[in-house]
């Protein structure tokens, strides 16, 4: 009877865990976007025009925001502003290699018809038979190709790292060395930080398994 309720009890465990993490997680963000409504006089603000609060409003006004922006920076003026934006964060030290980072990162995840962190390999590491997931984001800068002999088939993998697949390493080698696999970016990431718990549904047919 005892070991019955245990697996009752773990079982609406693992049931409500993600639940209610999926949840905080929600709510957490829809606050986060409230408050940018904060900046809005009080007596433009939603909740004074519409006399009850809204949750989640904050999401939609990002949502127009950001589409407004896109408008505006394809334009010819809007592009010219964005580049003059750009020459001057280029003058501050500091905060000029944090923007060029996250800069360089965005433009490959939303604005890069490439296949660069949306390719999920396999690599051999930290040694001969052992495999770790990474990510393909890219080849070798010509200074890199020219000091290490590349001959041209070098690529740069990103290899997070596990439950936190936001740190991680930037590894490059040559690409015969690299495994690729039909796993999405999601699958990935799933592995990752359930540390191999939940493993990916399988990509291939009874037939490509028995070759």
């Amino acid at each position: 009877m005892k070991r019955k309720l245990k697996t009752i009890f773990l079982t609406g465990l693992a049931v409500i865990t993600p639940i209610g993490l999926t949840i905080y997680i929600l709510f957490f963000i829809v606050d986060l976007m409230d408050t940018i409504l904060k900046v809005i006089p009080a007596r433009y603000h939603p909740d004074t025009l519409l006399l009850f609060h809204v949750p989640g409003f904050g999401i939609i006004v990002t949502v127009i925001l950001i589409f407004i922006c896109g408008l505006v920076t394809q334009s010819y003026f809007g592009s010219r502003l964005v580049e003059w934006g750009e020459r001057l964060v280029d003058k501050i030290p500091v905060i000029r290699s944090f923007y060029q980072a996250i800069k360089m990162v965005a433009d490959v995840m939303f604005k890069s018809k490439t296949k660069n962190f949306k390719t999920v390999v396999m690599v051999e590491f930290p040694r001969k038979a052992m495999y770790s997931i990474a990510f393909v984001t890219g080849r070798p800068s010509d200074e890199m190709r020219t000091r290490i002999g590349d001959s041209g088939n070098y690529i740069s993998v990103f290899l997070p790292t596990a439950p936190n697949p936001t740190t991680g390493l930037l590894i490059m080698l040559p690409e015969e060395q690299v495994i690729y696999t039909e796993m999405t970016v999601e699958e990935a990431f799933t592995l990752i930080m359930s540390g191999g718990i939940v493993t990916p549904p399988n990509h291939f047919s009874k037939a490509e398994m028995g070759r």
